[in-house]
């Protein structure tokens, strides 16, 4: 005789690992996560494997062709950017280079996500890491290595941003900085998806009033930062999405990094540096 049957247990209608029957908006989503792995499951010819699978490959056919439109997204996007402001970057370059060899020291700031980037900004200038050279890469000749460079994050003291913001407000937390620690010759780069912040919009006003060379990163259409007239060097990457745009943001100040230095290795060798386009 064979053995008693297992009992079966009483089918929730809600099931939480059920991502047919969840309330959860996540598991049409994600339903692999909300799959079962019970013993049931495990037991060979079940056919569980073969369910899980047919749930599975769509969801990472979704998931690769959304990295594939993303990835070309962004690679589109800084091709128009260097094709439309290419020489634009050269020539703000030149001038933070020139800025540089007058003593200048350059102060970036933005917020949330662009707080970070503004923070990686004064990272890359202050203890930039060693450009590719050596035999690793074959090079006429190995460049010289980056120079360190004065570069502060507006963003980086908590105590003066939130006693600024709490006494005062926080649309001050950036221009009060640079009207302390500013002066004329010295760079303000101010980072913004929207370009409305109106931090940003009133640190850009107070640079200018301390005669400093300014040098903004928008996005979208440029915003009230496209508008002010205060700014320099503006470039304004021109998408509606904040991921995209902070993508191509990254580029541009890696960009002028990389340009600047170049434009100070040419100026202490004489010579003439790499042609940028050839990057």
């Amino acid at each position: 005789m064979s053995g008693p049957d297992k009992p079966t247990q009483p089918t929730d209608p809600m099931d939480p690992m059920d991502p047919t029957k969840s309330t959860d908006p996540m598991a049409s989503l994600y339903p692999f996560l909300y799959s079962g792995t019970d013993e049931a499951d495990a037991t060979p010819g079940s056919g569980s494997a073969s369910a899980q699978s047919s749930v599975l490959a769509p969801v990472l056919a979704a998931v690769r062709d959304s990295t594939v439109e993303k990835a070309n997204e962004i690679v589109a996007l800084r091709r128009t950017v260097l094709e439309r402001d290419g020489d634009r970057l050269a020539a703000c370059a030149l001038a933070m280079a020139e800025a540089f060899r007058r003593g200048a020291r350059l102060f970036a700031f933005g917020n949330g996500g662009s707080a970070t980037d503004a923070q990686d900004v004064a990272t890359l200038f202050l203890h930039p890491a060693p450009r590719p050279g050596g035999a690793a890469v074959s090079l006429p000749q190995p460049p010289p290595p980056p120079l360190p460079l004065p570069a502060f994050a507006l963003t980086a003291d908590v105590a003066v941003v939130t006693a600024l913001a709490n006494d005062i407000g926080f649309d001050v937390v950036f221009s009060r900085q640079l009207a302390a620690s500013g002066r004329a010759g010295d760079i303000a780069v101010g980072l913004s998806t929207s370009g409305n912040s109106r931090n940003l919009v009133t640190a850009f006003q107070e640079a200018a009033r301390r005669g400093m060379l300014t040098v903004g990163l928008a996005g979208y259409e440029g915003g009230q930062m496209a508008e002010i007239g205060t700014i320099d060097h503006l470039f304004v990457v021109p998408s509606s999405s904040v991921h995209r745009i902070q993508e191509a943001q990254t580029t541009i100040y890696h960009a002028l990094w990389e340009l600047t230095q170049d434009a100070l290795a040419t100026a202490r060798a004489g010579t003439s540096s790499r042609g940028w386009r050839d990057r």
